[in-house]
């Protein structure tokens, strides 16, 4: 669980890191609505190519990015034999224990676990090279046109930066808990499901009682500091759109423009 990469930060000094975050969630979320436009092999290995070398931009290693995304190759996996045994397009390939696998379900299943994939991981990228506080920042200017209809825009950035920040924090109580459940005794892994289940509760209960506790001393220490709520509240850091940000926005738009050729 230490390795799960996501709501995690890692500095460094890359040409993704320095991106205004508002552009990073901007391309993100157009990658997240274009992707489904892809159609043919050129056009997911052209994204697939665009991925991959914006996490090499990022200067992170590549294996930390794969060992972080390991609990997502068990739902790729899966999705892709689901496929398999539930479409029936195209021509027989081959019966495996009384099913029968089509050359569509194959294609079907490659390009939706693909698809799946590169969206796990161009989102990841955003965590990964941006700052939580960046990221309520980012999200706040973004949607401020909405405080003309009273929309609470300040406190929604604030709780998805936060519930981000801690998705971590969790996961290593998750991991802390198991462990001192497991030198009790306690068997996660094996015997009946009924007995894995109820072996569970032992986990849940400590952990939702650890994460109450840490709500109530996050707002303890935000009521100690005057926090209340986004009016009148300046920023350390303004955010400032310069010429890389505009630059990596036009070779997006390039990217999306490549797509679409490649689809027709």
């Amino acid at each position: 669980m230490s390795s799960i990469i996501i709501g995690q930060y890692v500095p460094a000094n890359s040409v993704v890191h320095r991106l205004d975050p508002r552009a990073k969630i901007v391309m993100i979320f157009c990658f997240v609505v274009f992707v489904f436009f892809a159609n043919n092999t050129l056009s997911y290995a052209w994204l697939t190519v665009f991925a991959v070398a914006s996490a090499l931009l990022t200067q992170i290693p590549l294996r930390f990015i794969a060992k972080g995304l390991s609990p997502v190759w068990f739902l790729i996996i899966f999705t892709f034999i689901l496929h398999l045994f539930v479409t029936n397009e195209g021509t027989v390939l081959v019966e495996l224990f009384g099913f029968q696998i089509y050359s569509g379900a194959l294609i079907q299943g490659v390009a939706i676990s693909l698809r799946f994939f590169l969206l796990i991981l161009f989102t990841s990228l955003l965590t990964l090279t941006t700052t939580p506080i960046e990221i309520t920042d980012a999200i706040e200017t973004l949607l401020n046109p909405l405080k003309k209809i009273k929309f609470p825009v300040h406190e929604l950035a604030l709780m998805m930066s936060i519930s981000l920040r801690f998705i971590p924090t969790l996961m290593q109580e998750t991991e802390k808990i198991s462990k001192a459940q497991a030198s009790r005794g306690v068997d996660f892994r094996t015997g009946p499901l009924k007995d894995r289940i109820q072996a569970v509760v032992p986990l849940l209960v400590p952990l939702f009682v650890s994460a109450f506790k840490r709500a109530e001393e996050l707002a303890m220490a935000m009521e100690a500091r005057g926090y209340q709520g986004g009016e009148g509240r300046t920023r350390l850091r303004e955010l400032v759109i310069v010429k890389r940000d505009w630059l990596a926005m036009l070779a997006f738009a390039l990217v999306i423009a490549g797509l679409f050729f490649f689809r027709y």
